[in-house]
């Protein structure tokens, strides 16, 4: 079984991704980490995270490892992310990674769960279950600010809530594998739900398929 989840920043698709793989034995691969890895790598290197050439060298050269880090999770780092997704050649070099992942899950697994932002639309466009994950811009720029002030992070709830609008424009707008719902998928919209009931109501939607 291959379930996509799809989304937009904060909206819970990560959370919710890791405890339905959990909780039905399937492998996880959060993509958006693929993608703050290549971001964080294309600052280290001193490079502008919108130099294509920078991207795209970065992309081909990450390693397992690289999704390890800690510094993965800045605000700093989610918007060279952003920029980096913009590149068709990162995506590229990111897509056959994803889809390996997929179809060959480790050996335990009974087969993976993927989040992300084109998973059911370019990644996996077969998978055996589609969620679109979302909520509003105000919930979700709430999260986000909850979750930076909690890791000790100066921030700025209205600063938050811009940046996120800006991610989301410049995702939704990009000429490769923009940020969309698939043709099939079902919506979640997670505004007034918190993470139990945001499981329990995609669970609902898994077991009817």
């Amino acid at each position: 079984m291959i379930i996509a989840i799809d989304g937009p920043a904060a909206a819970g698709k990560g959370t919710l991704a890791r405890r339905i793989a959990a909780d039905l034995g399937l492998a996880y691969l959060d993509t958006g980490l693929l993608y703050r890895a290549t971001g964080k790598r294309v600052l280290e290197a001193g490079a502008d995270p919108e130099d294509a050439a920078a991207a795209e060298q970065q992309a081909w050269a990450l390693e397992p490892r690289d999704l390890e880090r800690p510094d993965l999770r800045t605000d700093t780092v989610a918007q060279a992310a952003s920029k980096v997704s913009a590149v068709p050649g990162v995506r590229a070099a990111l897509l056959d990674f994803q889809r390996n992942f997929a179809a060959h899950p480790p050996a335990w697994a009974k087969g993976a769960v993927l989040d992300g932002r084109d998973i059911g639309t370019v990644v996996c466009p077969d998978a055996d279950v589609k969620l679109f994950v979302t909520a509003s811009d105000e919930v979700r720029a709430e999260r986000r600010f909850k979750e930076l002030q909690e890791s000790g992070a100066d921030v700025i709830y209205a600063r938050v809530l811009e940046e996120m609008r800006e991610r989301d424009a410049r995702d939704r707008s990009r000429a490769v594998a923009p940020l969309e719902p698939a043709e099939d998928a079902i919506l979640l919209d997670t505004s007034a739900l918190n993470a139990d009931a945001a499981f329990a109501k995609a669970l609902d939607i898994i077991q009817k398929k």
